[in-house]
């Protein structure tokens, strides 16, 4: 088959790498430029360069154009193949080569599609993520599913472990996908869309901590927002503390949420619930915290004495 592709990022790097590794002619490769976007300066291998290195022709894009869609045709693509492309493709691209456009998505479709599905899965306390190839139609992530591989989420995963065990995903995904479409053994799927749910990208709002979540929603926060991702954080007397490391309590705190309030073994206990006063909740025991200097602290030696409050805003 002559493949064109769309793709960006490593996601891209990994697909596009899957299909040199195959016996089809890639004519065309389309990704974006680079961002300065906070989630896309990271898992950045360059989809140009590697398309470069093969030889293959290269289009840098945000959308794509008529200019674009006249090129395409021209190739007269037998399929084109597609992965983290951030902007939507028109029916004139998505229908134009005759096996249709193979879009490859981090999750488990219907569920989480949107933009970043590993982040948004594990915040929720999903039990497995993986990837997911499916054919394109003209609602985001929506069409019918060629196949679908999936990994667990263990208690202390964070989102770092999950992108590296459904990155090593896509490539035997789409050899599979790709033998399947060319052999003609492909039975897409068709996706319940009433288990359907769609997810925006996330920005530094999104890991701002609210001490009124119950402490296990926010130690997944913490382990969802794992280095490279921006940190949650949260403010302490003026002070930005971006929270590296933490655990849900073994006992129950009450009082008022954001407390600074008692060790816990290598922890300190941060009050949290919208129900604490009720002081029959867990907290949230910090164990490592970054200072905006980049300084790593452990937080029984950052908070040398117990009380006050950590805040949502620095005025807090």
């Amino acid at each position: 088959m002559r493949i064109a592709m769309f793709g960006y990022q490593t996601w891209g790097h990994r697909t596009l790498r899957a299909l040199l590794d195959s016996e089809h002619e890639v004519v065309l490769v389309v990704t974006h430029p680079h961002s300065d976007h906070a989630y896309e300066r990271i898992w950045a291998d360059s989809v140009a360069d590697l398309a470069a290195e093969a030889g293959i022709p290269v289009e840098l894009r945000n959308r794509p154009d008529a200019e674009l869609a006249d090129r395409l045709a021209d190739l007269a693509p037998d399929l084109v193949v597609a992965n983290n492309w951030r902007t939507w493709l028109p029916p004139e691209i998505f229908e134009l080569p005759k096996h249709g456009t193979l879009n490859v998505h981090d999750s488990l479709l219907p569920a989480y599609a949107g933009f970043s599905p590993l982040i948004w899965a594990l915040l929720n306390g999903e039990k497995e993520v993986g990837v997911t190839a499916h054919l394109m139609d003209a609602e985001l992530d929506a069409g019918p599913i060629i196949a679908q591989r999936a990994v667990e989420v263990g208690p202390r995963d964070t989102a770092t472990d999950l992108f590296h065990r459904t990155v090593d995903l896509i490539e035997p995904l789409v050899t599979e996908s790709l033998e399947a479409i060319a052999s003609g053994r492909a039975r897409p799927v068709p996706q319940d869309r009433g288990k359907a749910t769609f997810f925006h990208k996330r920005s530094i709002e999104d890991s701002r901590i609210d001490w009124s979540w119950p402490a296990e929603d926010i130690e997944r926060l913490v382990r969802a927002q794992s280095d490279p991702y921006p940190n949650a954080f949260t403010y302490h007397r003026g002070e930005r503390l971006r929270i590296t490391r933490a655990f849900v309590t073994e006992k129950t705190y009450g009082g008022t949420p954001g407390r600074v309030f008692i060790r816990e073994g290598d922890g300190v206990v941060i009050v949290a619930g919208a129900d604490a006063r009720y002081g029959r909740s867990p907290g949230l025991a910090i164990e490592k915290l970054r200072t905006d200097d980049g300084v790593e602290h452990a937080a029984t030696e950052y908070f040398r004495a117990m009380g006050g409050y950590l805040t949502r805003y620095p005025e807090g």
